[in-house]
């Protein structure tokens, strides 16, 4: 099929990439990420245009965190950009003049540690990426599965308690409110507030201040044996564990890939994970035990698996 690039669409830039089928990234080129939902969809061409230069492309893939139709052109509601039913296929092949396809970030993440990151070798797996907020994607069959209406595996939106903790979706108790990088800081700061001396090493890191703590003192302190920080770590694990294993009941795979930011910390938080996953898990005693482990390709997922998913002939999967 040749070369494709893949933009990964972020909070401060737009990346995109030439990959190879492979999976090896060749050129990149970033931009700023606009403030306007139109800027941003001319500076997805300008960092396609940047990228291409010298390569011969043959497609684009754009991971948008957001509902894509199954289609895979259209963006029904973008979270954090003011986009609603947005039109990005169309918008961004009239300025770029190649064929583009539109991917959910998550699942574009999922589909690129599948083919060429810790999925390699499964044919069933479910991803969660575990940063600010909890997403996922679903492989069953060596398909990705994107749902009638394009907008599945939307996992972080579960709702794990009842009347919980108020959402940015608008819902309660979503499981992101409670296995997230935002969920850490969130229980980090109870605790330190509750017994600071518990909390000494993790208050030093920052201003002093239960208020002042942020996630990279939370691993930092937690590395050093904090008791806060590795309860807070816990807290979060216990949750994520649980939601796998009710994940296990409904697709059975035979791994899970934890990527994200908080993916990076590695045992400190896997380890926990593994541990709780087993014991929320139906049968786990008795039955065989999905593998929890981390995913490979860190920051690039998201580019590489858009740009692989330009190259799939079939959208509605």
């Amino acid at each position: 099929m040749g070369l494709t690039i893949g933009v990964d669409i972020g909070g401060t830039k737009i990346a995109a990439g030439v990959v190879d089928e492979e999976g090896n990234i060749l050129s990149t080129f970033k931009v700023p990420t606009p403030s306007t939902p139109q800027a941003i969809v001319d500076a997805i061409a300008a960092a396609v245009e940047g990228a291409r230069a010298g390569h011969e492309i043959v497609g684009v893939g754009i991971g948008a965190a957001g509902y894509v139709n199954r289609e895979r052109s259209t963006v029904y509601f973008a979270p954090n950009i003011d986009w609603r039913q947005e039109p990005l296929k169309t918008e961004v092949e009239a300025r770029v003049g190649l064929p583009v396809v539109v991917e959910n970030d998550a699942n574009a993440a999922a589909w690129g540690e599948y083919r060429f990151g810790a999925g390699k070798g499964h044919r069933n797996v479910i991803c969660i990426t575990l940063g600010t907020g909890l997403g996922g994607g679903i492989i069953i069959g060596n398909k990705l599965r994107r749902g009638h209406f394009g907008v599945a595996a939307e996992f972080g939106h579960i709702r794990m308690v009842p009347d919980g903790l108020l959402c940015g979706c608008g819902s309660q108790g979503c499981w992101e409110q409670y296995a997230s990088g935002r969920a850490l800081v969130r229980y980090a700061t109870q605790r330190a507030n509750a017994t600071p001396e518990r909390a000494e090493i993790l208050l030093s890191l920052g201003d002093g201040t239960p208020d002042g703590i942020e996630g990279k003192h939370i691993s930092m302190a937690a590395r050093q044996g904090d008791p806060v920080a590795v309860d807070s770590y816990r807290e979060l694990a216990r949750w994520a564990g649980a939601g796998l294993a009710d994940l296990a009941s409904l697709f059975d795979p035979s791994a899970f890939i934890v990527g994200g930011g908080l993916s990076d910390e590695g045992e400190l938080v896997l380890d926990p994970i593994r541990k709780s996953y087993k014991r929320w898990l139906v049968g786990g005693n008795w039955r065989p035990v999905a593998e929890v482990i981390a995913a490979r390709l860190g920051n690039d997922a998201g580019l590489v698996g858009a740009a692989d998913l330009a190259r799939e002939p079939d959208p509605i999967m």
